[in-house]
C-alpha cells in the first residue's frame, strides 16, 4: 500500500498556485502589521520623550527666573548693585 494520492485526492497546479499566492499574502499581511506596530510605538515613544523634555526646560526656565526674582540685589555679579550702594 502507498500513500500516493489518487485520482480526486490529488492537487491542480492552480490550486497549489493560489494556496502559495494565499500563504504569500498572509506572510506578508502580518509582516506588515508588525512594522506598523513598530513604527507606531516609535513614533509615540519619541513624541512622549520630546514632551518630557519641553516639560523640563519649562520647569528650568521658570526656576530661573524666580531664583532671579529672589535674588538679592548685592549678590549680582555684573556690578550695578556696588554702583547703587
Amino acid at each position: 500500500m502507498t500513500d500516493e494520492p489518487t485520482g480526486s485526492d490529488r492537487l491542480s497546479k492552480a490550486e497549489i498556485n493560489k494556496d502559495s499566492v494565499q500563504a504569500a499574502a498572509e506572510a506578508a499581511a502580518t509582516t506588515v502589521g508588525e512594522v506598523a506596530t513598530i513604527v507606531t510605538t516609535a513614533v509615540r515613544d519619541v513624541a512622549h520623550a520630546l514632551g518630557n523634555l519641553a516639560t523640563e526646560i519649562f520647569e528650568i526656565r521658570d526656576s530661573a527666573r524666580r531664583a532671579g526674582q529672589d535674588a538679592d540685589p548685592s549678590d549680582m555679579s555684573d556690578g550695578s548693585a556696588s554702583e547703587q550702594a
